[in-house]
């Protein structure tokens, strides 16, 4: 059933990622007709008061792995509950990620994801996809998905020896066709070959707990791994995006190479800003484990507020969850060996929440900067900005209306996902989504979801970013080493 034609929302405050203005705005047939005062609207369209709320660009959560399967098992959040659960959280569009076997077809895979998620999806997505081998077959459906698919991202794994990681040579001739197709490359960072021997370690001193697996990949292996990545990619040109940046040092590497002028993006996740490692010393087996992910969260408890403030001022960019979901019963694979645990936690429903409570109601970031890192900057590096990220004329009618006032208690009781725990469990969040708009419905309402299973597009995105692109191709231009012109050497040479 069709929503009524238009939505006008009216005496809300606007927030865009520079500026806040209290707007009326005037929804019809899925885009935002008009943003302002006074607007001149038909009759009959329904009218939602926002007095004292925040009207907002919808979510986009940068990094989701939904019925993922990995590590022998599924992800138990499939692309419709998943989404509807982002929707209830004020998420509106997730980007996943394709992963094909090594050896497999890229576009094959490509194909297969979209199968699976077009049909399911209660919101908009898009696609990254992950390079696992390296040979010229890959190199070649790498621009067609450029060009054709609607992909400009690729990820390369740095660890996962022996399944999903890629050696420093095949890092650097994925970067460079990366580089010639304008997309953006993304790396998980960890160094996969210290990870391998640091578990036999721990296994062979008898660690096979949660707590291992943090012990066998600590901080220093994802700061060294994030470290090569941004090394590689500016001896190629190519810009970078670091996902999941979840240490504090792997957070001072990406701050410091922006610094130095890198174009490199880092995105902290809602785990990693929300919670940290101290669970995985928990006496409770089951609880310890639902906390495993790869990079581990980490042990100090200060790491939360430092990435945050690192998020803050600009030095990480944008935000995700990496949501992928493995019931107790799944992560019970690894009772006995850390390294058999599923790997992943759960966030696309609480991300909203978490960075608002963590970051705004904590007084470390503004309301546009939330904006900004919840939405528009993924947006811009991905370039679907100001289609999506935006609350102005012609840009699709994704909005939330937000109310900073409010505050929810995270559970997995009540949450809308699939898995039989909760992270942030008990953790009281302020700022609360009341209304989902996406795409000109509302799609979620006074603690009521009416998501359809389908209704969610596909995002077809173009290569060559201009918010990514500019500087690296100006540096092409401006920044080509030369020949130094000399007459030639006329003396003796050696005979050998």
């Amino acid at each position: 059933m069709a929503e009524s034609t238009g939505i006008l929302i009216t005496g809300g405050k606007v927030v865009n990622e520079e500026s806040s203005a209290f707007n009326d705005v005037y929804i019809e047939n899925g885009k935002i007709v008009d943003v302002g005062q006074n607007l001149h609207v038909p009759e009959g369209v329904r009218v939602i008061d926002a007095t004292g709320k925040l009207v907002i660009p919808g979510g986009i959560d940068t990094h989701t792995h939904m019925e993922l399967a990995f590590m022998g098992t599924k992800a138990v959040d499939d692309f419709y509950i998943g989404t509807k659960a982002a929707l209830a959280g004020g998420t509106t569009m997730i980007m996943d990620f394709v992963i094909p076997h090594k050896g497999k077809s890229l576009l094959e895979a490509y194909d297969r994801w979209r199968e699976t998620a077009d049909s399911k999806v209660c919101c908009d997505y898009s696609l990254h996809v992950a390079v696992t081998w390296w040979n010229d077959q890959v190199k070649n459906e790498m621009e067609i998905l450029a060009k054709e698919r609607g992909v400009n991202s690729f990820k390369m794994f740095m660890a996962y020896k022996d399944m999903l990681m890629l050696q420093d040579s095949e890092l650097y001739a994925a970067f460079s066709r990366c580089k010639t197709i304008g997309a953006i490359a993304q790396v998980h960072a960890e160094n996969g070959d210290l990870i391998a021997e640091g578990a036999k370690k721990m296994l062979s001193m008898g660690i096979t707990g949660p707590e291992g697996h943090e012990l066998c990949r600590p901080e220093e292996v994802e700061a060294e791994a994030t470290q090569r990545a941004i090394t590689i990619a500016s001896a190629v040109n190519c810009p970078l995006y670091v996902v999941h940046v979840m240490s504090k040092s792997a957070a001072k590497v990406v701050s410091d190479a922006r610094r130095n002028g890198r174009v490199v993006f880092g995105e902290p996740i809602a785990a990693g800003l929300g919670t940290d490692g101290t669970h995985y010393w928990h006496k409770d087996w089951a609880h310890a484990a639902s906390f495993v992910m790869g990079p581990p969260l980490r042990p100090d408890p200060s790491t939360p507020g430092y990435l945050m403030d690192l998020l803050a001022n600009d030095d990480l960019s944008v935000t995700g969850t990496d949501n992928c979901t493995f019931s107790v019963c799944q992560k019970a694979l690894g009772k006995d060996d850390f390294t058999k645990i599923p790997n992943g936690v759960n966030g696309v429903e609480d991300r909203m929440s978490v960075i608002w409570e963590k970051g705004v109601h904590s007084g470390k970031m503004d309301e546009n900067r939330f904006v900004a890192v919840t939405s528009s900057n993924a947006a811009k590096i991905f370039n679907f900005y100001p289609q999506k990220g935006r609350i102005a004329k012609n840009s699709d009618a994704d909005v939330v209306i937000w109310d900073p006032k409010l505050s929810r208690r995270i559970s997995a009781k009540t949450h809308h996902q699939a898995v039989d725990y909760n992270i942030f469990e008990g953790m009281e969040c302020h700022g609360v989504t009341v209304i989902t708009i996406c795409r000109g419905k509302v799609v979620y309402e006074d603690g009521n979801l009416k998501a359809t299973p389908g209704w969610g597009r596909f995002i077809h995105r173009e290569p060559f970013s201009d918010f990514v692109y500019q500087r690296v191709n100006q540096r092409d231009q401006v920044g080509q080493p030369t020949a130094v012109i000399r007459q030639p050497y006329e003396g003796k040479v050696i005979s050998l």
